[in-house]
């Protein structure tokens, strides 16, 4: 069996505590900041989702790799995650749809792996100490040589990585005849986010996350839609500057995740770095208009001021998530606009928060 002469490998944090674990795949040391996901299913959707771009992924289910790959389930065009941290890595697939063992992604998109680490002990650490830098090894680097290294990574706080993951030119995705036009700005937009529109009679034309307002106006849309992401947003100063020229032109406008930080900012809300973010399939959010409780998937490590949104006179907050108290969700009192904190296309998790996108089409609607 492979895993028997696996070579030897760490987690190194920042703060210098060390895990040990066993190498998968390709030799060598990658760099991030060390975050985990609750899902219990979906790692190929979780390990393709732009959202991640420079963080090692701390898998929190026992097994990864049990059902394999399928190219059906990606939400970008690569792998985005910089590294993969679990404990139990499954080389052997059963499932008929697979077109592939995950150690053979993994080889192919040159991803670093490192299993068979107590990640109870790891996720419970960093929840107590909070999100950190770190760094897979597992070509025999000395400990100091990698410490050195680790302090010259940039802190995620005020990082900007939108950059590294949009799209270099426009492209369209849809049915050209469709009742509605969407212009998106592309800060890391997955793709289950554009089929979701698309299922819904829209015709997306995705712009580069630098694009202008003009750029995004001359599709001559229906609506706006402000993507996901990863890194800092207060970094992203023009995708602010549309947010506000959409706002300034009463323009319908969606924003999920980092698109929803920037609607924020736009407003004047300020963005905070969490202790540590929500990644998972299993939270619970309260839509405070309707009173119903969703359970939703989430992916992000900033939010935006409670406080100060609570305070803000053309502003109010629409949900709440339940563990801890943080904004989920607003809309504009005077303006056609809404954003949310979690991701209503999943993939991976539940649809309970589907009905959003349909909620963009009547507002489009008017």
């Amino acid at each position: 069996m492979k895993y028997v002469n696996r070579k030897q490998a760490i987690l190194l944090l920042s703060d210098g505590t060390i895990f040990h674990g066993k190498s998968i795949g390709i030799s060598g040391t990658t760099f991030g900041e060390v975050c985990f996901n609750t899902g219990m299913t979906g790692y190929q959707e979780i390990f393709t989702d732009p959202s991640y771009f420079g963080q090692l992924m701390v898998a929190t289910n026992a097994h990864i790799g049990n059902y394999g790959v399928n190219e059906k389930e990606i939400e970008s065009d690569s792998i985005k995650i910089a590294g993969l941290v679990c404990k139990n890595f499954s080389f052997n697939y059963s499932r008929e749809e697979a077109q592939g063992s995950l150690e053979d992604y993994f080889i192919k998109q040159n991803l670093i792996c490192i299993s068979d680490v107590d990640t109870r002990a790891l996720v419970s650490y960093i929840r107590d100490n909070g999100a950190m830098n770190a760094v897979i090894c597992t070509d025999e680097t000395s400990i100091e040589d990698l410490k050195i290294a680790l302090a010259k990574v940039p802190d995620m706080n005020g990082l900007e990585l939108a950059s590294k993951v949009s799209t270099k030119e426009p492209y369209f995705f849809g049915d050209e005849n469709a009742t509605y036009k969407i212009s998106a700005l592309d800060l890391g937009i997955k793709m289950n986010i554009l089929r979701n529109l698309a299922k819904r009679d829209c015709y997306i034309k995705v712009f580069p996350f630098d694009s202008s307002y003009q750029d995004l106006a001359a599709f001559n849309p229906d609506g706006y839609f402000l993507s996901n992401g990863p890194g800092d947003p207060e970094p992203l100063s023009g995708a602010i500057q549309v947010a506000k020229e959409i706002l300034e032109n009463d323009k319908p406008l969606f924003g999920i995740c980092l698109g929803h930080q920037v609607i924020g900012l736009a407003n004047g809300i300020s963005t905070y770095k969490m202790f540590n973010g929500h990644r998972g399939i299993n939270h619970p959010v309260k839509n405070i208009i309707t009173g119903k409780g969703e359970i939703t998937s989430q992916n992000h490590g900033f939010a935006v001021n409670k406080e100060q949104l609570d305070n803000h006179p053309d502003l109010e907050i629409t949900h709440l998530h339940l563990n801890d108290g943080t904004v989920a969700g607003m809309r504009m009192k005077n303006k056609n606009c809404f954003s949310v904190q979690y991701h209503p296309e999943a993939s991976p998790g539940p649809h309970d928060s589907s009905y959003l996108f349909d909620q963009f089409i009547e507002n489009i609607k008017g």
